[in-house]
């Protein structure tokens, strides 16, 4: 019988929880995309076993490539192969493994675009990202981000083959998203990133110009989420849940701007868990929308 604890570290090399919100987001863009899930549903399922072993392949290779970095950050310490308790080998076959799995999948039963997109989104993740981006620019995760903003794309060309204006207005809402959300993470983290040498915006800019670019960006991610009603995509449900959503972002993005030392610490790992759940409740409001909406 193989130990469990094992099962779990080859689960944590996958990064269960990022993964997770990815396929969210991506089954928003298969469910707006298709007219029936219904008759969409096969493709669905392999859509969704594709790009779930695509980024869970990116995630193990971010842990092999990030492994030296892992051991000096207090939060990345832990980590399997950091910790030794997988090895570089075992690592690199499992992320082969799972690369063999998604490209037969999706080639196979899914279509040629979300084949070159999810394979295209991996390389901007776990090579540009984690080789380069990360280690030599403060704007790393707004680049980088543009791979993660991918998952409603890969969602809609899966079904339809095709791309289409409102996937990348999806994209684009991830795409301003994400820096806010790992900012707040960095405010947070900033001694950890320091000494592993990562030029994290807090780190090269301080945290309190770090703090006024998050405020910034919530603000245009209020913006684009306007788009979707401003282009007859979505209707008046999004639109509620939507200004609810940002507004509360916004103001929690205010109070860690006015936030003094003593405090900004907790507000920033506050705002990075509300910026999960904002994701997730803003895409799952996009489905209900799209199924009962009513439009402006």
């Amino acid at each position: 019988m193989i130990n469990k604890s094992i099962w779990y570290d080859y689960l944590t090399l996958c990064k269960p929880r990022v993964v997770l919100l990815m396929l969210i987001t991506a089954w928003v863009g298969m469910f707006l995309a298709s007219h029936s899930m219904l008759t969409a549903w096969p493709i669905f399922i392999y859509a969704t076993v594709g790009i779930a072993a695509a980024a869970s392949a990116a995630a193990t290779l971010n842990h092999v490539l990030d492994r030296h970095i892992d051991s000096k950050m207090l939060r990345t310490s832990l980590r399997p192969i950091a910790t030794g308790r997988i090895t570089l080998w075992q690592a690199s076959l499992f992320c082969l493994l799972l690369l063999a799995t998604a490209g037969f999948i999706l080639i196979n039963f899914v279509n040629n675009l979300a084949t070159i997109l999810t394979f295209a989104s991996l390389i901007g993740y776990a090579i540009i990202y984690t080789l380069y981006l990360k280690r030599t620019t403060s704007q790393n995760i707004v680049i980088g981000g543009l791979s993660g903003a991918m998952p409603p794309v890969l969602g809609w060309t899966a079904i339809t083959g095709s791309l289409h204006p409102f996937s990348l207005l999806l994209a684009l809402i991830i795409f301003v998203w994400t820096p806010p959300h790992f900012w707040a993470l960095a405010i947070y983290r900033a001694n950890d990133y320091k000494t592993a040498n990562i030029p994290m915006l807090p780190v090269t800019h301080g945290i309190k110009f770090t703090k006024l670019n998050l405020l910034l960006y919530t603000i245009l991610l209020f913006a684009v989420c306007i788009l979707p009603c401003a282009a007859k995509f979505s209707g008046i449900i999004y639109l509620i849940a939507c200004c609810i959503l940002n507004s509360i972002f916004i103001y929690r993005a205010w109070c860690l701007y006015r936030a003094d030392q003593k405090h900004e610490h907790a507000l920033a790992i506050k705002i990075f868990n509300f910026s999960i759940v904002y994701l997730f409740l803003l895409f799952t409001v996009l489905i209900i929308d799209h199924q009962f909406g009513v439009y402006l």
